[in-house]
């Protein structure tokens, strides 16, 4: 019990909450995990993949700029960067820090400014929710968690069973924990990501175009409760049931003069 206690302090102590209240568990100050994103972002700066042209990229940072302005303050302040990756895959990426990237396959698969602008605004969502943050905390609990459990076992019971259980727990950590949240930040990310778009001045349909594009595009995939994505058609409905809403959002952005022209 006296092993359990100081990691049940840490616990309470790391708590925080998202944008929307929900309570999450944070490890690493906003300091540390933008550094992170600098020094990783900075990385794959210099794979020797960017791609050197003004006309792509400023329809890339136009978009970023016009999602940029609806977020709260706190991200509004901080510089923004945005590159392009020479990459195939239809991929893109925000990172604590500020820094965006877009590969080349994405620019290919998104229609039009609209349905980057819903990639573009789901990765933002990541950043503002903290989930880089959130998912090394909980991978730190989950390690630590384990090994408290692990001792315990391995005190009460044979070499045999605690090697057993252990597995067990691992695999429960895995599938329960880890996994599920992964999910929920992609839920998260949904959610933010069409609301940002519309507060800007983009089509919320978009989002649903655009992920039914992903999904075409997409291979074999694992079923939803041990993936780290929602299943598509969930996701697509999801976005689908929040399209009439945020249009008025949109109508209300629009009129208000956030016209984005990102060509």
């Amino acid at each position: 019990m006296k092993a359990i206690i100081p990691v049940l302090v840490l616990l309470l102590a790391a708590c925080t909450t998202t944008p929307t209240g929900r309570s999450q568990l944070m490890f690493i100050s906003d300091g540390e995990l933008n550094q992170l994103g600098v020094n990783s972002f900075d990385q794959l700066k210099s794979s020797g993949k960017l791609v050197r042209d003004s006309r792509r990229l400023g329809y890339a940072r136009c978009i970023v700029d016009a999602l940029v302005r609806e977020l709260p303050s706190e991200w509004r302040g901080i510089a923004w960067e945005v590159q392009l990756f020479e990459d195939p895959t239809a991929n893109a990426f925000a990172l604590p820090g500020g820094k965006v990237g877009v590969n080349t396959g994405m620019l290919a698969l998104a229609a039009d400014q609209n349905q980057l602008a819903a990639v573009l605004g789901h990765e933002i969502g990541h950043v503002v929710f903290r989930h880089s943050g959130e998912r090394v905390s909980q991978d730190l609990a989950a390690r630590t968690g384990l090994s408290v459990a692990g001792a315990i076992t391995q005190s009460r019971a044979s070499p045999e069973t605690a090697r057993a259980v252990s597995a067990l727990l691992g695999a429960g950590a895995q599938v329960g924990v880890l996994l599920p949240f992964s999910r929920k930040h992609e839920s998260e990310a949904d959610v933010y990501g069409q609301e940002l778009m519309a507060r800007a001045g983009f089509d919320p349909a978009a989002a649903v175009a655009l992920w039914q594009a992903m999904q075409r595009n997409a291979g074999a995939r694992p079923i939803e409760w041990l993936s780290t994505h929602p299943d598509p058609e969930n996701r697509i409905r999801r976005l689908s049931e929040r399209v009439a809403e945020l249009t008025v959002v949109q109508r209300q952005a629009r009129a208000a003069g956030r016209v984005p022209d990102c060509r």
